[in-house]
């Protein structure tokens, strides 16, 4: 390596490459699946731009995947006639942008068992190319961009940087020959690479050669049919879930799968998978998920967004249309008459075997729920169509347990005289099983179900009911639980307290009116409460509490709406403040006390103290009057 032409490894970069070469170590057969992946891309992005522009393919070469072992120089080569790098491309690809996939590839596998993890997740996060450093001790890529003179090298031993200078190839392309390891020997023989290529590769459209295994020349060693042409009955488990991780780079069991053939006014095919892990960008703004796009089996973008909703994500594969034009445009893609109908069958299709998947085996459905439920969720407010079967889908967690339920089973388990299905929002299933809106619902047995992804204070505004049951947040406006009937001998949790007349509650809410009337819209008796002596609820027409919260946090509200402070009047603290409230002398203690609770109010709902400096002070005050009185 020219020291002169040396450049470092962006500090993310180096810090993956030692994972790679040091930590995940047990499957090194994942090497040549990822750079045959690579080729496989570089190919169908030549057939695709060669489209428009005929001349790059240089008189018509088929593409290509070529394999050559040479066991007395103890190196393996792998290369394509695709598309190819120039010099940029390949400093940028493979040595100095520390990519978001790279930096949270580190982040996974320094968060666990590097070995344990092994390198299931290294293609997903767009870096396999480093795998190489597993079996070889240096690298070294050439590379000749399709339609341009120049070819450059780009080598490293993955420690010390790397250097790229002017090379010469024959044609556009690519080639990584790789200086193995005495340990990696192995991978130089032919029954090897044979092994590894129809375990992973397979299913690849793209001819893959191994060079000195026949007479006529390099003989294929894969099948180079395109997987989703096949029939059903002619293709393996195996091969479906090895077709899987080619195309979503990734190495988790695929949870489902969806492979048919539509015919009539269109004719199209389509291969999908669902994981059953949660993808790592799946909450990623800026990443581009979508469906691999064929016309005719020439590849046209590995990003169709407009084929599946957002909330579908999650789902990779394939779809080969008869119909569309080799020279598709971006904007058919998103809004075509052709794509249009083609995502309905797609949505539709892809709910049913979910559905199906959730019926026959329940216990596998909510180990799927539990990573991808908060995006399907999403489906709730994008997706009026199909709005009542996401519904069907959707799982919650409830005060009845820890497990999941359905909403079927939530207005199944309704207790005598409950017309409405509670739920409360927050931040964690721990705050919410302690939130004080939730004490009397729990002296009913009334189930409540939990809801603290973020997307849940968005969709459940769009449902306003289930089978008849009207959805209720017990943070927004009145409750009224005094038409259910209670549990046979539920217990009281109120504290023992002398009641106050009527009279002195009111001369306390009116106190506090008078004194918090900046800070709250309203001062009543709360009929939510039983052991906790105030709370704060959002006004009937007003924005229940979280979603306030959200839209504040993320600025897309200025101006907050007041609240209303409950307070129960069976709790000692309140019945003692409202025997002293007719006192004016201690008016403004009282008040004092009312804001500490208003304070304390926030603190339960997650939300911010105004003054807390003001609160600290107050806090102290009470704490002496109270040692004093002692």
């Amino acid at each position: 390596m020219n020291d002169a032409q040396l450049h470092p490894f962006e500090a993310e970069v180096g810090r993956v490459l030692d994972l790679v070469i040091n930590a995940l170590y047990t499957n090194r057969d994942i090497f040549l699946r990822e750079l045959v992946s690579n080729a496989s891309d570089a190919c169908d992005k030549l057939r695709y731009e060669a489209i428009a522009r005929p001349e790059l393919l240089e008189g018509g070469a088929e593409l290509a995947i070529t394999i050559t072992a040479d066991a007395e120089a103890r190196t393996l080569t792998v290369s394509d006639n695709g598309i190819g790098m120039g010099r940029d491309e390949l400093v940028d690809n493979l040595g100095t942008v520390a990519r978001s996939g790279t930096a949270k590839l580190k982040a996974a596998l320094e968060g666990g068992d590097a070995k344990k993890a092994d390198l299931s997740l290294i293609g997903q996060f767009g870096v396999g190319f480093y795998s190489a450093f597993m079996v070889a001790d240096r690298v070294v890529v050439t590379s000749r961009k399709a339609g341009e003179d120049s070819a450059w090298v780009w080598s490293s031993n993955g420690r010390d940087g790397f250097a790229v200078e002017e090379g010469e190839a024959r044609g556009h392309g690519t080639t990584v020959l790789l200086h193995m390891k005495e340990d990696a020997q192995d991978y130089l023989k032919e029954h090897e690479i044979r092994r590894i290529v129809r375990a992973y590769s397979d299913h690849i459209g793209i001819p893959i050669r191994l060079a000195g295994t026949g007479e006529d020349g390099p003989q294929q060693i894969n099948q180079a049919s395109a997987l989703w042409t096949r029939s059903k009955s002619e293709i393996t488990d195996e091969q479906y879930t090895e077709f899987y991780h080619h195309v979503a780079h990734a190495f988790d069991q695929p949870w489902a799968r969806v492979h048919f053939q539509a015919e009539g006014r269109l004719s199209y095919t389509a291969l999908l998978f669902v994981p059953s892990t949660r993808p790592f960008d799946v909450y990623d703004p800026q990443a581009k998920h979508g469906i691999r796009l064929y016309v005719r089996r020439v590849f046209i973008t590995d990003k169709a967004e407009g084929l599946l909703p957002r909330y579908l994500r999650f789902v990779t594969g394939v779809v080969d249309s008869e119909d569309l034009s080799l020279n598709v445009s971006r904007e058919t893609l998103q809004h075509g008459a052709v794509i249009a109908t083609m995502r309905k069958t797609l949505v539709g299709r892809v709910l049913n075997e979910i559905k199906r998947k959730a019926k026959d085996d329940a216990e596998a459905y909510l180990a799927f729920w539990d990573q991808l439920g908060p995006v399907l969720k999403e489906g709730l407010y994008e997706d009026d169509d199909h709005r009542p079967e996401l519904l069907e889908l959707a799982r919650f967690r409830s005060t009845r347990g820890e497990g999941w339920v359905s909403l079927a089973e939530y207005v199944a388990a309704m207790r005598p005289g409950q017309d409405t299905v509670y739920y409360i929002t927050g931040d964690s299933l721990g705050a919410l099983r302690s939130s004080p809106q939730l004490e009397a619902c729990r002296a009913k047995g009334v189930e409540v179900l939990l809801l603290t992804d973020a997307v849940d204070s968005f969709w459940i505004g769009r449902i306003g009911d289930y089978a008849g049951k009207k959805l209720v947040s017990l943070t927004q406006g009145a409750v009224d639980l005094s038409g259910i009937e209670a549990p046979e001998g539920a217990a009281d949790e109120t504290p023992e307290a002398e009641p106050a007349e009527s009279g002195a509650i009111d001369a306390l809410l009116g106190l506090l009116r008078d004194k918090l009337g900046g800070d709250v819209q309203d001062v009543r008796v709360s009929t939510r409460l039983t052991d906790s002596p105030v709370c704060l609820v959002a006004p009937d027409m007003g924005m229940d509490l979280r979603l306030e919260r959200l839209l504040k946090e993320s600025r897309q509200l200025d101006m907050a709406t007041k609240h209303i402070l409950e307070v129960n009047a069976k709790h000692r603290l309140i019945t003692a403040l409202a025997r002293q409230a007719g006192d004016a002398a201690r008016a403004d203690e009282i008040a004092e006390i009312g804001r500490l609770l208003l304070d304390q109010a926030r603190i339960v709902e997650g939300e911010p103290i105004p003054d807390p400096a003001a609160f600290a002070k107050r806090m102290s005050a009470a704490l002496t009057r109270q040692l004093d009185a002692a």
